[in-house]
């Protein structure tokens, strides 16, 4: 069965409206690589159950996209979400208020372990760098229409 999004017969226009996602820290994360090799996969969205643990991790690229590719990245966080709902491409990431970045893709390579989930950012730094501690919330926005 081939793709919606590798056809071209749907887009992020499709998505109405979205609950916000909620999670805390579990692990904080601390280290940059500029040659990681992570392969985005093309759908812009991944639907998680609450109490999935997925790990963010941050880069500083332009062209980062679905259908790309991630070298240069900063280790985030592992974040445990409490309530399930629709991560999109474009959704801003926030831990306590601070606005971190935006969703632009996802990695399967841990996958079903957890799913590497990458926030574009201004300025590449890992969650030490960003002050981040256990139990911080993560918040990724949700919105409607």
């Amino acid at each position: 069965m081939a793709d919606p999004y590798e056809r071209k017969l749907v887009s992020q226009n499709f998505y109405h409206s979205k609950v916000e996602i909620k999670g805390r820290i579990v692990v904080v994360l601390d280290g940059l690589i500029e040659n990681r090799g992570l392969s985005l996969i093309k759908p812009p969205s991944r639907a998680f159950p609450a109490g999935t643990i997925i790990e963010l991790i941050g880069t500083d690229e332009e062209d980062a996209s679905p259908g790309g590719f991630v070298e240069k990245i900063a280790y985030l966080a592992f974040v445990e979400l409490t309530n399930g709902g629709v991560l999109l491409n474009g959704d801003p990431v926030y831990c306590n208020s601070q606005l971190i970045g935006t969703l632009v893709g996802y990695d399967d390579t841990h996958m079903p372990n957890h799913q590497n989930t990458i926030v574009k950012m201004k300025e590449r730094k890992s969650g030490v760098q960003l002050g981040f501690s256990l139990s911080d919330e993560i918040i990724i926005q949700g919105f409607k229409k």
